[in-house]
């Protein structure tokens, strides 16, 4: 498949009478965006505009997106979610980059996430140095947790697909070409370059742990091979509520470093000739079966080395552990991407599982580390909230609104697809 992304960089995002993209400048009827995204499942939404720098703390935030629109090619961006699951990953797709649509809203009460504008907090989470178009939620007090998430869920969506409608016909400032021929052909391209694929681990736990690929939750799917320009077109969504410091937002799915750098090695260094997308699992049956299924395509791919990246943390350890030693035991190396949770003081076990084979690791940083993040001006959403959601603890809301949890309450904090400035270093 070969995609065309055209980026406009948004200078600047305002309410205005009417929905367009002007000088670089997005504006945005609110009340036409309202009733765009209104679901009857919802209480009330109200919708905020927030920047680098302001003195505002966001929370609880539950995901984040990147407007992005199909000017040609098959399919919708998000495809599954409305009405259209053709395959994506090629033609021509505008992204609106340096901002963001951001759905707030109290779902599980206990794995939504922290975002500050500014302060020590801001340092910790690349959203807050976009331009971020907030939607807070608030749903209907008899509506069950599953269709809160659901109605938040779709509202970002939504909300995505409306904003990105000005770039359809806009002339991007960059357009970059991505392309992965089929398999047999490509794998032939660059005979005397290693072949390196990427397994994708997919968030899937259930009880809302939940991630979306073509629209269909990932936990009912077997490891599957996709082209990487599908996930650039919206093919993998966020629906999950776990940690948000290692939350893979739909806008990490985006714009997935691994996937961009890969791109950049291809045809220098190495041949990247695809991905393998599997889910992550509660039983011992079914990690045993998707593993196996993974090792099996990755066999199938004859490549010489794979990258595997997880999302969360404890029992997905175990998914990529076996992802890692079955993948070796072909005799295919592996490098693995994740996150620790070491303690606050560092030195308890960073992985809830291990094995001699895994001995290649790039680390987001310790999600135990604690932070206090200073009062702010202004709080979108409900501050209180960090009390319960993971990371936080009770009074971790202070009575002068400073508060203090582990930087696993910071939506991107260590993030496992490397999107994050935290790292960590053997010695």
């Amino acid at each position: 498949m070969r995609l065309e992304l055209g980026s406009i960089h948004v200078q600047d995002v305002k309410f205005g009478s009417k929905t367009e993209l002007k000088d670089g400048i997005v504006y945005i009827n609110k009340a036409e965006l309202i009733d765009f995204i209104n679901d009857d499942r919802l209480a009330a939404i109200e919708v905020d505009i927030v920047r680098p720098g302001d003195r505002v703390r966001i929370c609880p935030v539950k995901d984040v997106l990147e407007p992005r629109v199909k000017v040609s090619g098959s399919g919708t961006v998000f495809p599954g979610f409305f009405d259209d699951a053709k395959p994506v990953g090629e033609g021509r797709t505008h992204a609106l980059k340096g901002m963001t649509v951001l759905t707030v809203g109290k779902i599980v009460g206990f794995q939504e996430g922290i975002i500050d504008m500014s302060g020590p907090g801001a340092d910790y989470t690349p959203f807050s140095q976009a331009i971020n178009v907030v939607l807070l939620c608030d749903r209907h007090t008899d509506l069950s947790q599953y269709e809160s998430e659901d109605a938040i869920r779709q509202a970002g969506l939504r909300a995505a697909r409306y904003i990105a409608e000005v770039a359809k016909n806009a002339e991007p400032d960059e357009i970059k070409v991505y392309e992965t021929k089929p398999l047999a052909e490509q794998i032939q391209q660059f005979p005397d370059l290693p072949r390196v694929a990427y397994v994708y681990m997919l968030q899937t736990q259930g009880l809302l742990h939940d991630t979306y690929l073509y629209g269909v939750d990932a936990k009912r799917i077997l490891p599957t091979f996709i082209y990487p320009t599908e996930v650039m077109d919206g093919a993998i969504c966020s629906g999950n509520c776990v940690s948000a410091c290692d939350k893979n937002t739909t806008f990490h799915h985006l714009n997935s470093p691994v996937i961009f750098d890969l791109y950049e090695h291809h045809g220098q260094d190495l041949n990247f000739v695809g991905v393998v997308v599997t889910n992550e699992n509660v039983t011992l049956l079914d990690k045993e079966r998707s593993s196996n299924f993974t090792s099996k395509l990755i066999e199938w791919l004859n490549v010489d080395g794979v990258i595997i990246s997880e999302e969360g943390f404890g029992n997905p350890d175990a998914d990529l552990i076996m992802n890692c030693r079955k993948i070796e035991a072909l005799g295919i190396k592996t490098v693995l991407i994740t996150d620790e949770y070491a303690g606050r003081d560092g030195s308890s076990q960073s992985l809830a599982d291990g094995h001699e084979l895994a001995n290649a690791l790039v680390s987001g940083g310790n999600a135990n580390a604690l932070v206090t993040l200073p009062p702010l001006d202004r709080v979108i959403g409900y501050v209180d909230a960090v009390n319960t959601i993971a990371g936080g603890f009770a009074d971790a809301l202070a009575s002068d609104g400073s508060i203090t949890v582990e930087i696993q309450a910071i939506t991107g904090a260590t993030n496992e697809l490397g999107f994050n400035k935290m790292g960590g270093k053997g010695i």
